[in-house]
């Protein structure tokens, strides 16, 4: 009875149909495991692709991933340049070379289709690939997926194997989804490299400004900046413990009043404020509002300028162009007294003439007191009409010695109703230079106001000057010297090498501007020569000025 059931169950086919049922779930659930295989490759892939990885590293890590689910030799990642194929990237990298894409190359086909495609070819149709001898050839099937910006192809997804027939429809789907998520992926790398690189360009452009920016939130903190405070600006910033900008500029513990800031949030316009430190610097400070999406105020850009040399100068020129219309106007002066100087120096030298011929000797030696006051005041004034000339020869055959006499001439009233002392120590017999004679005596008239200066508040029971020349070998070269010599207050260490930078003095405002002595190095170094100077303080400075005997 038993046999005759089983033989029944085996004539109608009920086993048959069992063992169909079962193998057919089998390979259900293995296509399904091979598919969850592959999405969670995807999966992985999306969360190990980086957005600062390159098209080389995104290949590389989805090679590493496809012997999970895919027969997989080669992965290569073929781009659309200038209406030609590049091949992009590929696993392994020395793989193969491809010099050239031809007409029916399966990337091509793909690209102008838009569509994916499984390809066997034979090794003849596939002979543009050159595989690298140390791998397994000739490559006998391709899938191929394209891959879009958009509507655009910008390239394909080639996907090869050296078994003939290894990919189906189901591979390719799973290629191009690969195809289109490495498309974003590289897409996103892409700009995150253009992101990156316009962030670097404004980075290096903020930090390269030479001047202090610093971006400031609406709370006052100091978000960033260009590190470009100068040492007598940065006291506050380095001791700030808070980061609020009325700490890291100011000191204080609480926002400035009249905080421009907030004349910033009021208005949403630009604010330009004038400071001075405590140190002297003058600084022009700019506000300008940062808004958001929304244009709503998010932050404040402050950009510091340090003018304090420019206010300087801007008030030196407005004082030397004072000094220059007193100084023409001297040379008017000096013109008109000239002529009647000459009337009377003449009218004298008559008068004696006439008195010397009629034995009046005692009025004819007054009558000479008057003809040598009068020469004395014409040469004077020839000297101020000479000193104040603009249009000078460069160069010229001068006599040192003849040169100081004309300033002493000029200076040498003013310095002695001062109480003060001139000693002359000219060498006899210097030889001639060639150098412009007014601006030699510009750079000594400078010594002798310098040197006045330096005596005017000293106490001393005698003050002098003295002014030398002479002749000295340095260096193998001849070189006239002219010095001025003080018994001064002289000038402290620390400041001797300020004393030719423009516009630095000691002096009080009134009585120095600072451009004498850069001046004057100015014009000795345009005749080869320079300025050395020796200074105790307390006991006096010696300003030389070396000029080269024999011009190159």
């Amino acid at each position: 009875m038993d046999n005759r059931e089983k033989l029944l169950e085996q004539l109608t086919g009920v086993d048959s149909s069992k063992l169909n049922y079962y193998i057919e779930l089998k390979k259900r659930n293995q296509e399904v495991l091979k598919q969850n295989s592959r999405l969670e490759i995807l999966q992985q892939l999306t969360r190990d692709i980086n957005i600062d990885m390159s098209i080389e590293d995104i290949i590389e890590r989805a090679f590493t991933k496809f012997p999970q689910t895919l027969s997989c030799d080669f992965l290569g990642l073929v781009t659309v340049r200038n209406g030609a194929l590049l091949l992009k990237a590929m696993m392994p990298k020395d793989f193969c070379r491809i010099d050239n894409f031809p007409a029916h190359s399966p990337a091509l086909n793909v690209i102008r289709d838009k569509k994916a495609g499984i390809f066997n070819l034979t090794a003849e149709e596939l002979s543009h690939i050159q595989i690298n001898p140390s791998y397994p050839g000739p490559l006998r099937a391709l899938a191929v997926a394209p891959m879009f910006k958009r509507n655009e192809v910008i390239g394909a997804l080639i996907v090869a194997s050296i078994v003939e027939g290894a990919y189906n429809e189901a591979d390719l789907s799973f290629v191009q989804h690969l195809a289109d998520q490495l498309s974003i992926s590289i897409q996103n790398a892409r700009l995150y490299k253009q992101v990156s690189r316009a962030k670097k360009e404004w980075e290096e452009t903020f930090l390269a400004v030479t001047d202090p920016i610093f971006l400031v939130d609406t709370d006052y903190n100091v978000l960033l900046h260009n590190n470009r405070l100068s040492p007598e600006m940065s006291g506050f910033w380095n001791q700030a413990v808070s980061n609020k900008c009325f700490a890291k500029l100011h000191g204080r513990t609480h926002p400035c009043e009249e905080c421009p800031i907030k004349e910033v949030q009021r208005t949403g316009k630009p604010v330009f404020q004038r400071w001075q430190t405590e140190t002297g610097l003058i600084l022009d400070l700019s506000y300008y509002p940062v808004l958001n999406e929304d244009k709503q105020l998010s932050a404040v850009t402050i950009i510091i300028k340090d003018v304090t040399d420019k206010t300087k100068m801007e008030a030196h020129l407005v004082q030397t162009a004072k000094l220059a219309a007193l100084g023409e106007m001297a040379a008017g002066v000096a013109h008109e007294l000239n002529s009647p100087m000459t009337v009377i120096i003449g009218t004298a030298q008559l008068l004696a003439r006439d008195l010397k011929q009629d034995a009046h000797y005692e009025q004819a030696e007054v009558l000479e007191d008057i003809i040598n006051s009068g020469l004395r005041c014409k040469r004077i004034i020839q000297n101020l009409l000479t000193f104040s000339r603009q249009n000078q020869p460069p160069a010229t055959d001068v006599d040192l010695n003849a040169e100081v006499e004309r300033v002493l001439s000029m200076i040498q009233y003013q310095i002695n109703r001062n109480q003060i002392r001139i000693v002359e120590q000219l060498a006899p017999f210097l030889p001639r230079l060639t150098a412009n004679g007014p601006q030699i005596q510009q750079v000594l008239t400078n010594f002798l106001i310098n040197a006045r200066d330096a005596l005017t508040d000293v106490e001393r029971k005698e003050k002098v000057i003295t002014v030398a020349t002479l002749l000295l070998v340095k260096d193998g070269k001849k070189w006239a010297i002219l010095s001025v010599k003080d018994n001064g207050t002289g000038i402290a260490p620390e400041n001797l090498s300020k004393i030719f930078t423009p516009f630095y003095t000691s002096k009080e405002a009134t009585k120095g501007t600072g451009l004498g002595l850069s001046v004057s190095l100015g014009i000795a170094e345009s005749h080869n020569g320079t300025i050395e100077v020796e200074s105790r303080p307390g006991e006096g400075s010696t300003f030389s000025l070396l000029l080269p005997v024999e011009q190159p």
